[in-house]
């Protein structure tokens, strides 16, 4: 099954983080890819310490907008990188039974992955792997491959009032 976690609301990653840990506490091999990020947060150490696989990074810690053409080229390398590794991950004996695409969406949008890897991957998802898509904005076709389907709505967030992200809430 594929799950989509969409929309401007916080929660899309912490919902899917919060599916690996279960799937990890259940004896389940997993992996995760982060797209865009890279920042160490709490879920991840905690992922590791469960055997999970983590692929991630960011080539600048700004966000993609801000990025010059340069970072653009080493972010989407990066990015390619880890999706690809993932792939070869899921055509192993030791395949994980939950991989989690973090912030998939942002990054197929502003094609910062290969789009046409992504489509053929999710056109033929490997027998007995769930999947995971995050982000704001996912593209049609996400819509119409998930099997769930959830969207985040952002009704109220400190973010708004000035507070700054926190270790342990935010990451």
């Amino acid at each position: 099954m594929v799950h989509l976690y969409y929309g401007g609301g916080k929660g899309k990653t912490t919902a899917a983080l919060g599916l690996a840990v279960r799937a990890a506490g259940n004896g389940w091999r997993v992996g995760v890819v982060q797209f865009l990020k890279g920042r160490r947060t709490g879920e991840l150490a905690a992922l590791e310490t469960l055997g999970a696989v983590v692929l991630r990074g960011k080539a600048v810690g700004r966000f993609v907008a801000q990025m010059t053409a340069a970072e653009r080229t080493e972010t989407r390398s990066m990015c390619d990188a880890n999706f690809a590794r993932a792939r070869e991950l899921c055509a192993t004996d030791s395949a994980p039974v939950l991989l989690v695409l973090d912030e998939i969406c942002a990054a197929y949008r502003e094609s910062l992955v290969d789009t046409a890897a992504v489509d053929a991957f999710l056109a033929a998802v490997p027998d007995g792997v769930e999947v995971v898509l995050t982000g704001r904005e996912p593209p049609e076709r996400f819509f119409a491959r998930a099997d769930y389907v959830t969207e985040m709505r952002c009704v109220r967030h400190p973010f708004d009032a000035g507070v700054a992200a926190r270790s342990g809430v935010e990451f």
